[in-house]
């Protein structure tokens, strides 16, 4: 795969996590957090980082597990 088209991911990616820590209120914060570390494990993969892809699985599973959280709490909070 082309390089810069490798490198444009990631710049795409870190924008999108840049954007996320801009938002307001923690539920928009994990949702597009999820999406950006979702295109970091995409990244890893195409430059073969190891260390980038378990964190960011891991970082995909604990955004996963608190929007479930807060999405359970908005529904029994009505």
């Amino acid at each position: 795969m082309n390089p810069v088209l490798i490198d444009s991911i990631g710049y795409a990616v870190l924008m999108i996590h840049l954007y996320s820590m801009g938002v307001k209120g923690e539920y928009k914060l994990r949702l597009i957090s999820l999406i950006a570390n979702v295109g970091y494990v995409l990244y890893g993969i195409l430059i073969s980082s190891t260390p980038l892809i378990l964190g960011c699985i891991i970082t995909v599973f604990l955004h996963g597990y608190h929007i479930k959280r807060l999405r359970t709490n908005r529904g029994n909070s009505d």
